[in-house]
C-alpha cells in the first residue's frame, strides 16, 4: 500500500469514527463495482447515508470539498444506484449524498452536498 492509499485509509477510518460518534451506523466499507467506489456507505436514522471522504494535505490544489466536481459526483451517483439495485433492502429508504472534507487537523461534514437528479 502506498503512503497516499494509507493516507487515505487514516482518513477514511477517522471519517467513520467521527461519524459514528454523532450517531450514522456504519454499513459498508469501501463498495465498489464498475462504475465507481464509494468510501463509506452508513445509516442516519431511516435514512441511507453514501459518503465520500477527501483528505487533502495540501490546499494549494484545492480544496478538499471542491474536489468532489460535477464528474465525480456523477460517478458516485451511478455507483449508489448499483448500490442499492444490489441491496433491495435499502431501496425504500430515503437517501443522501455527504462529504467529510479533511486536510491537516481539519475535518468538516457536508450533509447532503448534492442531489441526484430525479
Amino acid at each position: 500500500m502506498s503512503r497516499g492509499q494509507q493516507r487515505g485509509q487514516a482518513a477514511e477510518n477517522q471519517a467513520c469514527e467521527y461519524l459514528q460518534r454523532k450517531g450514522l451506523h456504519l454499513i459498508e466499507r469501501n463498495y465498489r463495482c464498475r462504475q465507481g467506489e464509494i468510501d463509506l456507505v452508513m445509516s442516519d436514522a431511516d435514512t441511507i447515508v453514501f459518503i465520500e471522504v477527501r483528505y487533502r494535505s495540501n490546499p494549494a490544489f484545492g480544496s478538499a470539498t471542491e474536489s468532489v466536481d460535477r464528474r465525480k459526483q456523477s460517478k458516485l451517483i451511478v455507483t449508489a444506484s448499483h448500490y442499492l439495485q444490489q441491496a433491495p433492502s435499502h431501496a425504500q429508504r430515503p437517501a443522501r449524498f455527504d462529504v467529510i472534507s479533511m486536510s491537516g487537523n481539519s475535518l468538516e461534514w457536508i450533509r447532503d452536498a448534492f442531489q441526484a437528479a430525479p
